[in-house]
């Protein structure tokens, strides 16, 4: 008798469950991610309901104040509310409903004691996938399709229609691309016989929310998944393998948009035959590659590093202060207003300790605002031209499987810590120091002293190589504005003999006396020619050659970086010979060979003032550059004007090599390094290639940076007379220094002078 008592007691704290299932009508699928809010019923007195009164349902309106839980369908379309308190409950879905089926939209369920209710929400939806080909299949009317064709595929759901994109969206598995002039329609072409499958997912927004939080920015912390801005899926943790139709179903967000599954069959036959006569015309094709994940980032590097180019800075200085009218790409426009922020931010924290240098200072933060918003190939909106991109790639011979937004977006992105989307190789970074928390920094704070990883430099790197400035300091760009400088300040340029520049007049240079005088005056605050020559080495075993660096005593240098490096450049040469051989496939295994042992010595420097000088020296080279490009110093320096120089400041810099008779090699091929050095060097430093076997990746690579790797070689040629191209390997010449042979050029000049 006690043991039955007890268990009655016992029943009677038990509490119940709620399981909240919704499907479509017509085919039974599972509605994935569907939002459901429970709501303890009230009647109108506001009294709690014990069970469900039909009358008092009917009035029933939502209450936030009675929601007691939220949640989400997982890939059976359920979900359980479990540990409620008995009583009665009202199930309101919060998604969505093309149809407006309002009446259906909230179910009363009444909890008992240890029981568990179920609520099923069946609408419908109707999805209906219509298929069409373009082919010249006869009779007229059938559906076939043979290899070759294009298989057109026409998603619907009953009442989608009237509503914008924002609210009913369809997403669709690769191969199946949508097409631009119809939101649910897409294609692919049929490459071999057999069944094609598509798959997709009609994804319905939540109940008011907005477009832009519709489309993924409503994520919940923790969930291993999450929408890209565009609302396609984005990577898991561990991003590189592809999705299969299974997964295609749960890479939803909670919070965002709920799926439906769709799919269709293709049934794809070979084509008879045509018997051919008379001459026929053989052409060979270069090999076939498959599109790899990392190609958006090769994409968004050689973008970014172009949009932080001297014409682009130029176009960004002359918008900002003279509000002239530029052509840009319409990435770098958006960006203009990123910019313009960030330059009011720092105009009033950028102080300079002496007097009369505004102008300066306002080109100072405004050349920082410049780099720090362009170097981040993260920042949205992100680097990407479609057109321009496509066309670079199919120049290249690379096949662009997906819309390259998309790839970086669901495939090639890791998932860090819950939440923050970040490179595969930062993410073995992050891996290794679990123990290292990550923390938002403070915008508004002068510093930040807090011990962690600050989340936007994992999420949005600021992808710079020093090498970049390290040519450009070869081709004497520093060097000039140093000269320029001591002749405003009057001071006799150091060593023996006559200077060039004290008998030039200078009065054309009036109209920029304020700007130099704010330059001079803060040379105690620019990096000194030692400070990067120490990095130069840190980073690349490189050095400058010259009077101000000969006590020279660096405590770690990159010294095999050097022979490394050339030794990839030879192997991409004969990479070219034998992918250019159409009767041959090119093995690219040396190529992925010499890149691991390239990306490993890089990934040995990245210490140190790694995260700071070079975006430091970007910057004061950045405004060299500017100061030399204004109008004065064409008067000032006896320029070549017929001379088509890429960038407006080069021709000032070869006039000052030839008065001072320094290297008579044209800064064109300096400036060539510099670019084609630091995307290369980008590429591989930010590539997770210690991770990478097949060597399909390593082919890609080498076909897409193709142009320069090549124009770096001819530029090294030009400068040091070491020549990439040419066969079999000459450790001396590859590991000696290119300052050593730039003086053994110099020397050779002045002997024939």
């Amino acid at each position: 008798m006690a043991n039955i008592k007890n268990a009655a007691a016992t029943a009677k704290k038990m509490r119940g469950a709620i399981q909240v299932t919704v499907h479509d009508t017509q085919t039974g699928a599972p509605i994935v991610n569907a939002a459901i809010k429970l709501y303890e019923a009230h009647n109108r007195q506001g009294e709690r309901m014990l069970a469900c009164d039909v009358d008092e349902v009917k009035k029933w309106v939502p209450d936030e104040a009675h929601l007691v839980a939220t949640g989400f369908t997982g890939q059976d379309g359920a979900v359980l509310f479990d540990q409620r308190e008995p009583g009665a409950y009202i199930a309101a879905y919060d998604n969505i409903v093309p149809m407006r089926l309002d009446a259906l939209y909230y179910q009363c369920a009444a909890v008992l004691h240890g029981c568990t209710e179920n609520i099923c929400f069946d609408f419908a939806f109707n999805p209906t996938v219509t298929l069409s080909y373009e082919n010249n299949c006869q009779p007229v009317g059938e559906h076939c399709a043979f290899v070759g064709d294009k298989a057109f595929a026409e998603v619907h759901v009953d009442g989608d229609a009237a509503l914008d994109e924002s609210l009913v969206r369809v997403v669709a598995r690769s191969p199946w691309l949508q097409r631009s002039d119809d939101r649910h329609t897409f294609v692919s072409t049929l490459r071999h016989s057999g069944v094609h499958r598509f798959e997709a997912q009609v994804l319905f927004a939540r109940r008011g929310r907005p477009a832009a939080i519709v489309v993924g920015q409503d994520t919940t912390p923790g969930h291993p998944h999450a929408l890209s801005a565009a609302g396609m899926p984005m990577a898991r943790s561990g991003a590189g393998a592809s999705l299969t139709p299974e997964e295609l179903a749960g890479v939803l967000s909670p919070g965002a948009m709920a799926g439906l599954k769709v799919a269709a069959d293709v049934e794809v036959e070979q084509r008879t035959p045509s018997p051919i006569t008379g001459n026929v015309g053989v052409s060979l094709s270069r090999s076939e590659t498959e599109p790899t994940e990392d190609l958006p980032l090769w994409t968004l590097i050689r973008n970014s590093t172009e949009a932080l180019g001297f014409n682009n800075y130029l176009k960004f200085i002359d918008q900002l202060f003279c509000d002239a009218p530029v052509a840009v790409p319409d990435f770098e426009r958006q960006r203009f207003a990123a910019k313009g922020a960030m330059y009011n931010n720092l105009k009033g924290r950028r102080l300079l300790p002496f007097n009369d240098a505004d102008s300066y200072r306002v080109l100072k933060a405004a050349t920082e605002a410049f780099v720090m918003v362009n170097c981040g190939i993260l920042s949205l909106p992100l680097a990407f031209n479609p057109a321009e991109d496509a066309a670079y790639l199919d120049r290249r011979d690379i096949p662009n499987g997906a819309d390259l937004a998309q790839v970086l977006a669901s495939d090639y992105l890791e998932v860090v810590d819950g939440s923050t989307l970040t490179l595969p190789y930062l993410a073995v970074i992050r891996r290794k120091l679990p123990d290292i928390p990550i923390h938002l920094g403070h915008k508004d704070a002068d510093a930040d002293l807090c011990f962690g990883i600050i989340q936007e430099r994992l999420a949005n790197p600021c992808l710079l190589e020093l090498i970049w400035s390290y040519w450009q300091e070869e081709g004497m760009l520093v060097q000039t504005m140093n000269a320029i400088t001591q002749r405003f300040q009057n001071l006799r340029a150091p060593g023996i003999g006559p200077d060039p520049l004290s008998n030039t007049e200078i009065d054309m240079l009036r109209p920029l006396n304020n700007l130099l005088w704010g330059y001079t005056q803060d040379e105690q605050h620019r990096l000194s020619v030692v400070r990067r020559n120490y990095e130069y080495d840190h980073h690349y075993g490189i050095r400058l050659d010259g009077r101000a660096v000969r006590q020279f005593r660096p405590a770690d240098s990159r010294s095999k970086f050097l022979e490394a490096f050339h030794h990839l450049l030879r192997l991409l040469t004969a990479f070219y010979r034998q992918d250019d051989d159409t009767t041959v496939k090119a093995d690219a295994f040396p190529v992925l060979n010499a890149l691991k042992e390239v990306h490993l010595i890089l990934s040995q420097g990245a210490h140190n003032q790694f995260g700071d000088l070079p975006s430091t020296a970007r910057i004061e080279m950045l405004m060299q550059q500017w100061l030399l490009a204004r109008p004065e110093f064409r008067e000032f320096l006896p320029t070549r004007v017929m001379v088509a120089y890429p960038e407006p400041w080069m021709d000032r810099v070869d006039a000052m090599k030839k008065l001072q008779n320094w290297t008579d090699t044209s800064v064109v091929h300096f400036r060539s390094l510099a670019l084609f050095g630091e995307q290369l060097l980008l590429s591989i430093r930010y590539g997770n290639w210690s991770d990478v076997y097949e060597s399909t990746q390593a082919f890609n690579w080498a076909r897409f940076w193709r142009p320069q790797a090549q124009g770096y070689i001819h530029a090294y040629r030009a400068a040091t007379g070491v020549d990439l191209s040419v066969d079999g390997a000459d450790p001396a010449a590859d590991s000696t220094l290119p300052s050593v042979l730039l003086r053994q050029r110099l020397t050779q000049q002045h002997q024939r002078a």
